[in-house]
């Protein structure tokens, strides 16, 4: 297992906004979907491109970028290149999100913009962390990984943001040809592979495993992105076989990784099932489902069964991952700030204590099962049964939202 220095943490008030934020967005991404029509749902509606971009961006990737302020130094042992550039990310992330967020329903001319100032706030992470890993003197499998994921995050957000020109009519661009590129750039190249990254990091820290290899991990790392660099090519090429050939390589580096989490979860120390166990258990359970649902899609041709794997990818893989890290995350980065220093001279909490029992547990039951009754009414065309799963989601939501806060504010 890596050894995690905390000497070159940042402050804690660089980080929090990044965890606040991401939760409201959560919050407003599940209030948008009470205004879907479950019969007439399609990948390129604009109000489908609103809510991804308001999700992915607003809670995930602000999520993401506010962990790896902390993350990166620690597991990489070198101080941040600039570590108060993250002060202009958050903010600008935010408001290109909702620039975004507004382009595509309402207002085709504020995409271009926010696509700039989204573009700008991921530039300067994307370059502070370029110019941090620099300072690295040797490479393992986890800082590879960040580094691989930066680079396809940088081209992912250049499609992005001729594919948002292309939108506003500013240029002339085939982008139905660029969108699968830009997908599976963000998606599957930057999001995909940070997750399977950090996982040998954070799974054996928080499962106390020992003893497992991670040969399985860096041959699914370098599947997926093999078929990132496919898919991108087939996008500018128009070739289908290059198309397909990347979505397997995809499907299999995905499941060669779930094989990896399976080794760590059997090799742990730690064999309590907590907040963290479970979240994570629902999350690979959800990558599964979604894996299922798209290989039943390309055998049937059923657009829904497509959108139902995306759901169950982003609601269920990605924002499962995301919220149980965020239990063991924030508890420990306000102990080590807050309480650390008090240790030997007074009593302190334990991390156990800073975790909000009745809102996590609260969020994990709404959320899960608003996430699987969501699932169902996409499947089924049924918009009772989606506002019925959006309603489980908003409970969920709200809950994460005063988790969060209570997290945060322990004293």
């Amino acid at each position: 297992m890596f050894s995690v220095s905390q000497d070159f943490a940042p402050p804690f008030k660089l980080i929090s906004p990044f965890f606040i934020l991401g939760s409201l967005f959560y919050l407003l991404s599940v209030i948008f979907l009470f205004f879907f029509s479950a019969d007439n749902l399609l990948m390129l509606d604009t109000k489908v491109l609103s809510f991804v971009h308001l999700f992915l961006l607003g809670f995930v990737m602000m999520t993401i970028f506010g962990a790896m302020a902390q993350l990166v130094p620690v597991v990489l042992e070198v101080g941040h290149f600039g570590v108060e550039l993250f002060y202009a990310i958050w903010p600008l992330l935010a408001i290109g999100t909702i620039m975004m967020a507004f382009g595509f329903t309402s207002y085709p001319t504020f995409l271009p913009f926010g696509g700039t100032i989204v573009l700008v706030a991921m530039m300067i992470f994307v370059m502070e962390i370029f110019l941090t890993i620099k300072k690295v003197k040797k490479f393992n499998l986890v800082i590879s990984s960040i580094l691989i994921a930066n680079i396809f995050l940088l081209f992912g957000i250049i499609f992005g943001l001729v594919m948002a020109l292309g939108y506003a009519g500013m240029v002339d661009v085939d982008i139905n040809a660029l969108l699968k590129g830009h997908v599976f750039l963000v998606v599957i190249g930057y999001i995909v592979v940070i997750i399977m990254g950090l996982s040998v990091v954070l799974l054996p820290m928080f499962g106390l495993s020992h003893g497992f290899s991670k040969k399985p991990l860096e041959i699914a790392i370098f599947l997926v992105s093999i078929s990132v660099i496919m898919v991108v090519l087939s996008s500018l090429s128009a070739s289908a076989l290059l198309a397909y050939g990347g979505y397997i390589l995809a499907s299999a580096g995905l499941l060669i990784y779930f094989y990896f989490i399976y080794t760590i979860h059997k090799t742990r120390a730690r064999k309590e099932i907590d907040i963290y166990a479970k979240s994570l258990l629902f999350a690979y359970f959800s990558l599964i489902a979604s894996l299922s649902l798209a290989l039943i899609y390309f055998a049937v041709g059923y657009e829904p069964l497509l959108l139902a794997s995306a759901w169950m990818m982003f609601f269920g893989f990605f924002a499962f991952v995301i919220t149980g890290h965020i239990y063991k995350i924030i508890p420990f980065l306000v102990w080590f700030e807050r309480f650390s220093p008090l240790v030997g001279k007074q009593k302190v909490p334990m991390l156990a204590d800073m975790l909000p029992a009745r809102s996590s547990s609260a969020q994990l039951l709404f959320c899960a099962l608003g996430v699987v009754v969501v699932a169902t009414a996409i499947l089924l065309q049924d918009g009772l049964v989606l506002k019925a799963g959006a309603s489980f989601l908003l409970m969920g939501a709200l809950a994460l939202l005063r988790s969060v806060f209570y997290m945060i504010n322990y004293k």
